[in-house]
Protein backbone atom coordinates (compact mmCIF):
# COMPACT_ATOMS: atom_id res chain seq x y z
CA UNK A 1 0.00 0.00 0.00
CA UNK A 2 1.35 3.67 -0.88
CA UNK A 3 1.66 6.16 1.14
CA UNK A 4 -1.20 8.32 0.07
CA UNK A 5 -3.39 5.26 -0.51
CA UNK A 6 -2.41 4.61 3.52
CA UNK A 7 -3.04 8.10 4.41
CA UNK A 8 -6.60 8.13 2.45
CA UNK A 9 -8.25 5.00 4.56
CA UNK A 10 -6.84 6.23 7.72
CA UNK A 11 -8.92 9.15 7.32
CA UNK A 12 -11.96 7.06 5.80
CA UNK A 13 -11.79 5.12 8.99
CA UNK A 14 -10.59 8.06 11.64
CA UNK A 15 -14.17 9.60 9.82
CA UNK A 16 -16.28 6.28 10.80
CA UNK A 17 -14.15 6.65 14.66
CA UNK A 18 -15.70 10.05 15.26
CA UNK A 19 -19.01 9.33 13.62
CA UNK A 20 -19.55 6.75 15.72
CA UNK A 21 -18.86 8.97 19.03
CA UNK A 22 -20.75 11.39 17.78
CA UNK A 23 -23.66 8.57 17.16
CA UNK A 24 -22.94 7.05 20.60
CA UNK A 25 -23.00 3.48 18.79
CA UNK A 26 -20.92 1.72 16.29
CA UNK A 27 -22.09 1.46 12.61
CA UNK A 28 -23.86 -1.65 11.02
CA UNK A 29 -20.64 -3.85 10.15
CA UNK A 30 -21.97 -3.75 6.80
CA UNK A 31 -22.15 -0.01 6.45
CA UNK A 32 -19.09 0.66 7.78
CA UNK A 33 -17.56 -2.12 5.38
CA UNK A 34 -18.94 0.75 2.68
CA UNK A 35 -17.82 3.54 3.96
CA UNK A 36 -14.70 2.30 5.11
CA UNK A 37 -13.47 0.71 1.03
CA UNK A 38 -15.70 3.97 -0.77
CA UNK A 39 -13.24 6.30 -0.97
CA UNK A 40 -15.32 9.52 -0.21
CA UNK A 41 -12.76 12.64 -1.91
CA UNK A 42 -13.30 10.60 -5.50
CA UNK A 43 -16.93 12.10 -5.13
CA UNK A 44 -16.06 15.27 -4.12
CA UNK A 45 -12.93 16.43 -5.99
CA UNK A 46 -12.82 20.13 -5.64
CA UNK A 47 -13.09 19.68 -1.58
CA UNK A 48 -9.38 19.22 0.67
CA UNK A 49 -9.64 16.14 1.80
CA UNK A 50 -10.45 17.75 5.39
CA UNK A 51 -13.64 18.30 4.27
CA UNK A 52 -14.11 15.32 2.10
CA UNK A 53 -13.63 13.17 5.66
CA UNK A 54 -15.18 15.59 7.98
CA UNK A 55 -18.83 15.55 9.29
CA UNK A 56 -20.25 17.94 6.94
CA UNK A 57 -22.64 18.13 3.81
CA UNK A 58 -20.47 19.20 1.16
CA UNK A 59 -22.57 21.62 -1.62
CA UNK A 60 -21.41 21.05 -4.82
CA UNK A 61 -24.06 23.12 -6.63
CA UNK A 62 -25.77 26.42 -6.39
CA UNK A 63 -28.17 28.38 -7.98
CA UNK A 64 -27.78 32.17 -9.23
CA UNK A 65 -28.91 33.12 -5.64
CA UNK A 66 -26.19 30.88 -4.10
CA UNK A 67 -28.89 28.55 -2.92
CA UNK A 68 -27.30 24.94 -2.51
CA UNK A 69 -29.11 22.64 -5.12
CA UNK A 70 -27.23 19.35 -4.61
CA UNK A 71 -24.47 17.98 -1.91
CA UNK A 72 -22.55 14.71 -0.50
CA UNK A 73 -24.96 14.53 2.39
CA UNK A 74 -23.06 14.32 5.98
CA UNK A 75 -21.71 10.93 6.48
CA UNK A 76 -24.32 10.70 9.51
CA UNK A 77 -27.03 11.13 6.96
CA UNK A 78 -25.75 8.49 4.71
CA UNK A 79 -25.00 6.06 7.48
CA UNK A 80 -28.38 6.34 8.79
CA UNK A 81 -30.55 6.08 5.58
CA UNK A 82 -28.48 2.98 4.79
CA UNK A 83 -29.09 1.47 7.99
CA UNK A 84 -32.44 1.73 7.72
CA UNK A 85 -32.42 0.68 3.97
CA UNK A 86 -31.00 -2.93 4.82
CA UNK A 87 -29.60 -3.28 1.77
CA UNK A 88 -28.42 -6.78 0.58
CA UNK A 89 -25.97 -8.60 -1.78
CA UNK A 90 -27.76 -9.12 -4.90
CA UNK A 91 -30.26 -7.28 -4.68
CA UNK A 92 -31.91 -4.24 -7.30
CA UNK A 93 -31.95 -0.97 -5.90
CA UNK A 94 -33.27 2.75 -6.94
CA UNK A 95 -31.39 5.94 -6.01
CA UNK A 96 -33.84 8.81 -6.35
CA UNK A 97 -30.97 11.73 -6.64
CA UNK A 98 -27.47 11.12 -7.96
CA UNK A 99 -25.96 13.65 -5.70
CA UNK A 100 -22.30 13.45 -6.12
CA UNK A 101 -22.76 9.60 -7.14
CA UNK A 102 -20.89 8.80 -3.69
CA UNK A 103 -23.99 6.90 -2.31
CA UNK A 104 -24.51 5.53 -5.20
CA UNK A 105 -21.14 3.81 -5.25
CA UNK A 106 -21.87 2.42 -1.16
CA UNK A 107 -25.30 0.84 -2.77
CA UNK A 108 -23.34 -0.64 -5.28
CA UNK A 109 -20.69 -1.87 -2.67
CA UNK A 110 -23.58 -3.41 -0.61
CA UNK A 111 -25.56 -4.85 -2.82
CA UNK A 112 -22.05 -6.67 -5.07
CA UNK A 113 -21.75 -7.98 -8.41
CA UNK A 114 -24.61 -10.07 -8.47
CA UNK A 115 -26.74 -6.85 -7.86
CA UNK A 116 -27.85 -3.70 -9.81
CA UNK A 117 -27.99 0.27 -8.43
CA UNK A 118 -29.89 2.85 -10.80
CA UNK A 119 -29.49 6.30 -10.01
CA UNK A 120 -31.45 8.91 -11.13
CA UNK A 121 -31.10 12.82 -11.45
CA UNK A 122 -32.92 15.53 -12.53
CA UNK A 123 -30.19 18.33 -12.96
CA UNK A 124 -28.42 16.90 -16.15
CA UNK A 125 -24.84 18.76 -14.89
CA UNK A 126 -25.18 16.91 -11.49
CA UNK A 127 -26.12 13.57 -13.48
CA UNK A 128 -22.78 14.14 -15.45
CA UNK A 129 -20.75 14.99 -12.71
CA UNK A 130 -22.16 11.77 -10.90
CA UNK A 131 -21.15 9.55 -13.80
CA UNK A 132 -17.99 10.96 -13.86
CA UNK A 133 -17.32 10.38 -10.57
CA UNK A 134 -18.31 6.65 -10.43
CA UNK A 135 -16.08 6.14 -13.58
CA UNK A 136 -13.13 7.75 -11.93
CA UNK A 137 -13.77 5.47 -8.54
CA UNK A 138 -14.22 2.26 -11.06
CA UNK A 139 -18.31 1.55 -10.49
CA UNK A 140 -18.84 1.28 -13.75
CA UNK A 141 -21.80 -0.88 -13.65
CA UNK A 142 -23.86 1.77 -11.82
CA UNK A 143 -26.57 3.07 -14.15
CA UNK A 144 -26.97 6.41 -13.91
CA UNK A 145 -30.39 8.07 -15.90
CA UNK A 146 -30.74 11.94 -16.05
CA UNK A 147 -34.54 12.53 -15.24
CA UNK A 148 -37.14 12.98 -12.97
CA UNK A 149 -37.07 10.68 -10.24
CA UNK A 150 -40.88 11.25 -9.38
CA UNK A 151 -41.22 8.64 -12.45
CA UNK A 152 -38.53 6.11 -11.10
CA UNK A 153 -37.00 3.51 -13.54
CA UNK A 154 -39.77 1.40 -15.01
CA UNK A 155 -37.36 -0.25 -17.17
CA UNK A 156 -35.29 -1.60 -14.58
CA UNK A 157 -37.94 -2.16 -11.72
CA UNK A 158 -38.78 -4.03 -9.27
CA UNK A 159 -36.59 -2.95 -6.84
CA UNK A 160 -36.12 -4.36 -3.70
CA UNK A 161 -34.96 -1.06 -2.38
CA UNK A 162 -35.70 2.34 -3.65
CA UNK A 163 -33.31 5.06 -1.95
CA UNK A 164 -34.68 8.66 -2.24
CA UNK A 165 -31.78 11.14 -1.26
CA UNK A 166 -33.90 14.51 -1.27
CA UNK A 167 -36.75 16.24 0.32
CA UNK A 168 -40.17 14.57 -1.16
CA UNK A 169 -43.31 16.01 -0.64
CA UNK A 170 -45.11 12.83 -0.96
CA UNK A 171 -44.73 8.91 -2.07
CA UNK A 172 -44.52 9.12 -5.63
CA UNK A 173 -47.00 5.78 -7.01
CA UNK A 174 -44.15 4.87 -9.28
CA UNK A 175 -41.89 4.34 -6.71
CA UNK A 176 -44.78 2.34 -4.57
CA UNK A 177 -45.61 0.71 -8.58
CA UNK A 178 -41.65 -0.35 -8.95
CA UNK A 179 -40.93 -2.25 -5.37
CA UNK A 180 -40.98 -5.82 -5.60
CA UNK A 181 -42.69 -7.81 -2.84
CA UNK A 182 -41.06 -7.33 0.70
CA UNK A 183 -39.39 -4.39 -0.49
CA UNK A 184 -38.45 -0.71 1.64
CA UNK A 185 -38.68 2.50 0.14
CA UNK A 186 -36.39 4.85 2.11
CA UNK A 187 -37.48 8.53 1.63
CA UNK A 188 -37.11 12.52 3.55
CA UNK A 189 -40.76 13.13 3.86
CA UNK A 190 -42.18 16.45 4.23
CA UNK A 191 -45.33 16.74 6.35
CA UNK A 192 -46.12 20.09 7.24
CA UNK A 193 -42.66 21.69 6.60
CA UNK A 194 -41.16 18.63 9.25
CA UNK A 195 -38.52 16.51 7.73
CA UNK A 196 -38.18 12.51 8.50
CA UNK A 197 -36.14 10.22 6.85
CA UNK A 198 -39.01 7.18 6.76
CA UNK A 199 -38.52 3.07 6.01
CA UNK A 200 -41.39 2.51 4.73
CA UNK A 201 -42.76 -1.12 3.82
CA UNK A 202 -46.35 -2.55 2.18
CA UNK A 203 -48.87 -3.07 4.33
CA UNK A 204 -52.18 -3.71 2.47
CA UNK A 205 -53.63 -1.04 0.45
CA UNK A 206 -50.77 1.52 2.20
CA UNK A 207 -47.61 2.12 3.13
CA UNK A 208 -46.07 1.44 7.17
CA UNK A 209 -42.91 2.43 8.78
CA UNK A 210 -40.10 0.43 9.53
CA UNK A 211 -38.16 3.14 11.28
CA UNK A 212 -38.66 6.88 11.52
CA UNK A 213 -35.25 8.93 11.75
CA UNK A 214 -34.97 12.74 12.00
CA UNK A 215 -32.92 14.77 9.29
CA UNK A 216 -33.02 17.44 6.51
CA UNK A 217 -32.81 17.30 2.86
CA UNK A 218 -32.36 19.62 0.04
CA UNK A 219 -35.88 19.72 -1.46
CA UNK A 220 -36.91 17.36 -4.55
CA UNK A 221 -36.95 18.55 -8.13
CA UNK A 222 -39.59 17.73 -10.64
CA UNK A 223 -43.12 16.80 -10.96
CA UNK A 224 -43.64 16.00 -7.31
CA UNK A 225 -41.89 19.09 -6.28
CA UNK A 226 -43.74 21.27 -4.11
CA UNK A 227 -42.13 24.11 -2.86
CA UNK A 228 -42.06 25.93 0.54
CA UNK A 229 -43.08 29.54 0.42
CA UNK A 230 -40.69 32.13 1.91
CA UNK A 231 -42.55 35.26 3.81
CA UNK A 232 -40.16 38.07 4.84
CA UNK A 233 -41.91 40.11 7.51
CA UNK A 234 -40.14 43.42 9.28
CA UNK A 235 -36.80 45.38 8.18
CA UNK A 236 -34.09 43.21 7.60
CA UNK A 237 -36.48 40.82 7.26
CA UNK A 238 -36.35 40.95 10.99
CA UNK A 239 -38.49 37.42 10.71
CA UNK A 240 -39.29 35.12 7.75
CA UNK A 241 -41.68 32.56 7.85
CA UNK A 242 -41.81 29.45 5.77
CA UNK A 243 -45.07 27.76 5.01
CA UNK A 244 -45.63 24.45 3.72
CA UNK A 245 -48.59 22.94 1.57
CA UNK A 246 -49.34 25.62 -0.84
CA UNK A 247 -50.77 27.70 2.08
CA UNK A 248 -52.38 31.21 2.01
CA UNK A 249 -50.58 34.07 3.75
CA UNK A 250 -52.95 37.08 4.72
CA UNK A 251 -50.91 40.33 3.94
CA UNK A 252 -51.79 41.90 7.07
CA UNK A 253 -49.18 39.46 8.37
CA UNK A 254 -46.66 42.18 7.45
CA UNK A 255 -47.76 44.89 9.40
CA UNK A 256 -47.58 41.61 13.06
CA UNK A 257 -44.39 43.56 13.81
CA UNK A 258 -45.90 46.89 14.38
CA UNK A 259 -47.06 45.76 17.56
CA UNK A 260 -44.77 44.66 21.07
CA UNK A 261 -44.52 41.00 21.48
CA UNK A 262 -46.15 38.94 24.13
CA UNK A 263 -44.20 36.47 26.46
CA UNK A 264 -45.95 33.13 27.74
CA UNK A 265 -43.17 31.28 29.34
CA UNK A 266 -43.71 27.33 29.98
CA UNK A 267 -42.01 25.19 32.82
CA UNK A 268 -40.48 22.83 30.16
CA UNK A 269 -36.28 23.54 30.62
CA UNK A 270 -33.68 21.51 29.29
CA UNK A 271 -30.83 21.28 28.17
CA UNK A 272 -30.50 23.54 24.95
CA UNK A 273 -33.83 23.31 25.26
CA UNK A 274 -33.95 20.00 23.53
CA UNK A 275 -37.57 18.81 22.78
CA UNK A 276 -37.29 15.72 20.96
CA UNK A 277 -40.82 15.03 18.44
CA UNK A 278 -42.32 18.30 20.09
CA UNK A 279 -42.27 19.75 16.43
CA UNK A 280 -45.20 17.52 15.55
CA UNK A 281 -47.38 18.01 18.42
CA UNK A 282 -47.36 21.26 17.20
CA UNK A 283 -47.80 20.43 13.30
CA UNK A 284 -51.07 19.83 14.56
CA UNK A 285 -52.07 23.64 15.37
CA UNK A 286 -53.52 25.68 12.60
CA UNK A 287 -50.99 28.10 10.56
CA UNK A 288 -48.41 26.03 11.58
CA UNK A 289 -44.73 27.28 10.16
CA UNK A 290 -41.00 27.50 10.44
CA UNK A 291 -39.87 31.22 11.36
CA UNK A 292 -36.23 31.89 11.38
CA UNK A 293 -34.97 35.04 13.76
CA UNK A 294 -32.62 37.56 12.05
CA UNK A 295 -30.32 37.88 14.31
CA UNK A 296 -29.26 41.47 13.90
CA UNK A 297 -33.17 42.06 15.54
CA UNK A 298 -32.69 39.97 18.54
CA UNK A 299 -29.31 42.23 18.73
CA UNK A 300 -30.66 45.03 18.50
CA UNK A 301 -33.81 44.38 21.15
CA UNK A 302 -36.79 44.78 18.81
CA UNK A 303 -37.50 40.49 18.63
CA UNK A 304 -36.81 37.77 20.89
CA UNK A 305 -34.49 35.02 20.29
CA UNK A 306 -35.54 32.03 18.06
CA UNK A 307 -35.62 28.39 20.38
CA UNK A 308 -33.25 27.12 18.00
CA UNK A 309 -30.80 28.19 15.64
CA UNK A 310 -32.18 26.76 12.42
CA UNK A 311 -35.33 28.20 13.05
CA UNK A 312 -38.58 28.56 15.96
CA UNK A 313 -41.78 26.41 15.05
CA UNK A 314 -44.59 29.16 14.89
CA UNK A 315 -48.00 29.78 13.70
CA UNK A 316 -49.95 32.78 11.72
CA UNK A 317 -53.56 33.90 11.86
CA UNK A 318 -55.69 36.50 10.94
CA UNK A 319 -52.50 38.87 10.62
CA UNK A 320 -51.33 37.81 14.16
CA UNK A 321 -48.11 35.59 14.35
CA UNK A 322 -46.28 33.39 17.39
CA UNK A 323 -42.97 31.49 17.52
CA UNK A 324 -41.31 29.71 20.08
CA UNK A 325 -38.06 31.44 22.05
CA UNK A 326 -36.02 30.63 24.99
CA UNK A 327 -33.69 32.26 27.52
CA UNK A 328 -30.98 30.50 29.88
CA UNK A 329 -31.83 29.89 33.64
CA UNK A 330 -29.26 27.80 34.59
CA UNK A 331 -26.25 25.46 33.74
CA UNK A 332 -23.10 26.76 32.04
CA UNK A 333 -22.08 28.15 28.38
CA UNK A 334 -21.06 24.67 26.73
CA UNK A 335 -24.56 23.03 28.46
CA UNK A 336 -27.16 26.01 28.92
CA UNK A 337 -30.32 24.80 30.55
CA UNK A 338 -33.15 26.79 28.55
CA UNK A 339 -36.43 27.49 29.49
CA UNK A 340 -39.37 27.33 26.60
CA UNK A 341 -41.61 30.28 25.64
CA UNK A 342 -43.72 31.65 23.05
CA UNK A 343 -43.52 35.01 21.40
CA UNK A 344 -46.29 36.56 20.08
CA UNK A 345 -46.83 39.52 17.91
CA UNK A 346 -50.25 41.11 16.16
CA UNK A 347 -53.76 41.90 17.63
CA UNK A 348 -53.98 37.91 18.72
CA UNK A 349 -50.39 37.44 19.21
CA UNK A 350 -51.53 36.97 22.79
CA UNK A 351 -53.60 33.73 22.26
CA UNK A 352 -50.76 32.39 20.13
CA UNK A 353 -48.45 32.29 22.04
CA UNK A 354 -50.30 30.85 24.73
CA UNK A 355 -51.60 28.05 22.20
CA UNK A 356 -48.10 27.14 21.47
CA UNK A 357 -46.87 27.12 24.94
CA UNK A 358 -49.97 24.97 25.68
CA UNK A 359 -49.03 22.51 22.78
CA UNK A 360 -45.52 22.48 24.41
CA UNK A 361 -47.03 21.65 27.84
CA UNK A 362 -49.00 18.90 26.10
CA UNK A 363 -45.91 17.40 24.64
CA UNK A 364 -44.29 17.31 27.83
CA UNK A 365 -47.42 15.23 29.41
CA UNK A 366 -47.64 12.60 26.81
CA UNK A 367 -44.02 12.13 26.10
CA UNK A 368 -42.61 11.49 29.49
CA UNK A 369 -40.69 7.92 29.17
CA UNK A 370 -39.95 8.77 25.63
CA UNK A 371 -42.11 8.21 22.07
CA UNK A 372 -41.52 6.99 18.98
CA UNK A 373 -43.04 7.71 15.66
CA UNK A 374 -45.18 5.41 13.45
CA UNK A 375 -46.58 6.93 10.30
CA UNK A 376 -48.79 4.98 7.78
CA UNK A 377 -50.42 5.79 4.32
CA UNK A 378 -53.92 5.00 2.67
CA UNK A 379 -55.34 6.37 -0.64
CA UNK A 380 -56.91 9.15 -0.71
CA UNK A 381 -60.11 7.90 -1.75
CA UNK A 382 -60.56 5.15 1.67
CA UNK A 383 -62.47 5.26 4.34
CA UNK A 384 -60.25 6.33 7.78
CA UNK A 385 -58.51 2.89 9.47
CA UNK A 386 -59.41 1.69 13.28
CA UNK A 387 -58.12 4.09 15.20
CA UNK A 388 -57.03 6.94 12.73
CA UNK A 389 -59.08 9.44 15.04
CA UNK A 390 -56.46 8.71 17.48
CA UNK A 391 -53.76 9.58 15.60
CA UNK A 392 -51.42 12.52 16.64
CA UNK A 393 -51.85 13.71 13.14
CA UNK A 394 -53.32 13.24 9.38
CA UNK A 395 -52.32 15.04 6.33
CA UNK A 396 -53.93 14.53 3.13
CA UNK A 397 -51.63 15.01 0.11
CA UNK A 398 -52.14 14.48 -3.38
CA UNK A 399 -51.14 10.78 -3.32
CA UNK A 400 -51.72 9.46 0.01
CA UNK A 401 -52.94 10.60 3.07
CA UNK A 402 -50.66 10.16 6.25
CA UNK A 403 -51.03 9.13 9.56
CA UNK A 404 -48.78 9.60 12.44
CA UNK A 405 -48.98 7.88 15.44
CA UNK A 406 -46.99 8.46 18.72
CA UNK A 407 -45.59 4.91 20.70
CA UNK A 408 -44.29 4.23 23.50
CA UNK A 409 -40.18 4.26 22.89
CA UNK A 410 -39.15 0.54 23.47
CA UNK A 411 -36.84 0.33 26.52
CA UNK A 412 -33.26 -0.92 26.34
CA UNK A 413 -34.07 -4.20 27.87
CA UNK A 414 -36.80 -4.34 25.07
CA UNK A 415 -34.80 -2.78 22.22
Amino acid sequence: MDETHEDETMLRSGMLDRLAAMRGRPLADDVADAMTTVPRHVFVPDAPLSEAYGLGAVVTHRDAQGVPTSSASAPGTVAGMLEQAQVRPGQRVLEVGAGTGYNAALLAHLVGPSGSVTTIEYDADVADAARMHLIAYGANDVRVVTGDGTLGAPEDAPFDRILVTAGAWDVSPAWVQQLAPGGRIVLPLRLRGLTRVVAFEREGTGLRSVSVQEDGFIPMKGIGAMPEKNVPIGPGPDLTLRIDDAQPVQRDLLDALDSEPTLVWTDVVAPWAWTPEQDFWLATLPGFCRVFVNADAVAAARIPRAKDPWGAWGVYSDGSLAYLTAQQVGGTNEMPMLQVGACGFGPDGDALARRLADRVRAWREQTEGGVEMRIETRPPSSAPRPGEDEALLVVDKVDHVFVVHTVRAATPAEA
